[in-house]
C-alpha cells in the first residue's frame, strides 16, 4: 500500500508560481514507483499533467503544461514535486498526485493505482 499526501496548493495571480509537493509513505519503496500529477477542473475529466520515472531520468508532460511546469523527485525524501510557473486561470483545478508500479512515465490514468486526496490550485486573472 502507498499513501500520498499533497501540499502546496493555494491562490495565486496569473503569471505567478507555486510548488506542489507529494509525500509518499507505506510499505512500497518510493524508488520503485513512477509518480505523476493529474488535475481536475470543475465539470471536467481528470487529466494528465506530468509524470516522472523511478530514477527521475525520464519525464513526460501534457502539451498544456510543457515549458511551464517541471516535475522532479527526491527519492531520499520520498517526495515528488511539481514546480508551476507562468500560471494561467485555466490551470485552476484540484491537483492529484498518483503512483504506479511501472518505469514508464505514461499519461494513462488506469496505470496509476494509488492517489492522493488532492490540493486546490486557484489562479486569478
Amino acid at each position: 500500500q502507498v499513501q500520498l499526501i499533497e501540499s502546496g496548493g493555494g491562490l495565486v495571480q496569473a503569471g505567478g508560481s507555486l510548488r506542489l509537493s507529494c509525500a509518499a509513505s507505506g510499505r512500497a519503496s518510493f524508488s520503485s514507483l513512477t509518480m505523476a500529477w493529474f488535475r481536475q477542473a470543475p465539470g471536467k475529466e481528470r487529466e494528465f499533467g506530468a509524470a516522472i520515472s523511478r530514477s527521475g531520468g525520464n519525464t513526460n508532460y501534457a502539451d498544456s503544461v510543457k515549458g511551464r511546469f517541471t516535475i522532479s523527485r527526491d527519492n531520499a525524501k520520498n517526495t515528488v514535486y511539481l514546480q508551476m510557473n507562468g500560471l494561467k486561470p485555466e490551470d485552476t483545478a484540484v491537483y492529484y498526485c498518483a503512483a504506479a508500479y511501472t518505469d514508464s512515465p505514461a499519461p494513462m490514468r488506469s496505470l496509476y493505482a494509488y492517489w492522493g486526496q488532492g490540493t486546490q490550485v486557484t489562479v486569478s486573472s
